[in-house]
């Protein structure tokens, strides 16, 4: 199996593999099944086989599963894995019902972590978004006060503005900004991509197949219990829309011999060095796919079709991660 290059994440972080693993999917997620936890392990461990390094998890992912099931799978192995945890979320019921980002919650928060993972360090800590409810400063604060107990490493950020970014590199540099970023979602590219370069900061890249929709998978209408019907992106004409610029996709893919998901990854490999697809797996038969994807090429040609056809706001309606 194809093995991982690595790259520093942002200017002055740690080195990690160019591609990460999201592990959320391989818990109980809005109110889904499981997924099979010795498959799960089995997962993780050969990304660690192939120099996967990066596994990215949160507190509230199945309800602190995810994160004990991450433990299970490292245990041995700790300085062969970077551990990336988000938190501040709060669930009930399977359900989102807010954010809790006070500094007393942090700091209990960050101890059930290090417990449920069995380590003594997280190596990136990262609140899961910010909103209105505490000061950027003191959400920051916290983190950095955590590192300077030894709890934490680095500090991470997810799911926010340029201003909120910059406010919050002000108190303590910020390692990595973990973002949905793809081929149909492309609004960061405005202001706050060009931010995280400027200050040097790592892009981890979420959604790279846009929740599905770049698979090639897709056929409209969808059936009536498939939960992206509640999103105006999959919904109607544009989603037959969407799915005709897609169908450029699925012909370069069988151009390349390659999948369309395969090159999704690609596309946003090659933004960048500074930037990391993050790819969620829970089963092994995944890997060497997303593995092969990081090496594939573009021509001049190949790139200036996607970039055309996927312009930013060229697909239509809401995305699955405004919510």
């Amino acid at each position: 199996m194809t093995t991982i290059s690595q790259i520093k994440l942002g200017k002055e972080g740690p080195l990690v593999s160019k591609l990460g693993l999201g592990c959320m999917r391989m818990s109980s997620v809005w109110g889904s099944p499981t997924p099979d936890e010795t498959e799960s392990l089995a997962t993780i461990q050969l990304a660690l086989d192939s120099g996967i390094n990066f596994l990215n998890t949160g507190d509230f992912y199945g309800s602190g599963h995810n994160e004990i099931l991450v433990g299970k799978a490292i245990k041995g192995r700790r300085e062969e894995a970077f551990i990336s945890v988000k938190f501040g979320a709060i669930f009930y019921n399977g359900q989102w019902i807010g954010l809790d980002l006070r500094p007393i919650a942090i700091k209990n928060f960050i101890n059930y972590s290090l417990v449920r993972l069995g380590i003594d360090t997280i190596d990136l800590y990262q609140p899961c978004r910010l909103d209105d409810s505490v000061p950027v400063e003191d959400v920051i604060g916290t983190v950095a006060d955590l590192i300077k107990e030894g709890k934490v490493r680095h500090l991470g950020v997810s799911e926010i503005t340029a201003d909120q970014l910059r406010k919050a590199h002000s108190v303590h540099p910020v390692t990595a900004l973990e973002i949905g970023y793809s081929l149909a979602d492309r609004q960061i590219e405005s202001d706050l991509l060009p931010t995280a370069k400027e200050l040097g900061i790592g892009v981890v890249a979420f959604a790279n197949t846009a929740e599905g929709l770049l698979t090639g998978a897709m056929k409209a209408p969808l059936p009536a219990d498939d939960y992206h019907n509640h999103f105006s992106r999959f919904q109607g004409e544009n989603l037959i829309q969407n799915l005709e610029k897609v169908e450029v996709l699925k012909q370069l893919a069988q151009d390349k011999g390659c999948t369309p998901t395969q090159l999704a990854i690609a596309w946003v490999n090659a933004q960048g060095e500074s930037i990391m697809p993050l790819v969620s797996m829970s089963r092994r038969s995944r890997l060497p796919e997303n593995l092969a994807a990081m090496s594939i090429d573009f021509t001049p040609e190949e790139m200036h079709t996607l970039n055309t056809t996927f312009a930013p706001g060229a697909i239509l309606g809401s995305t699955y991660l405004q919510r």
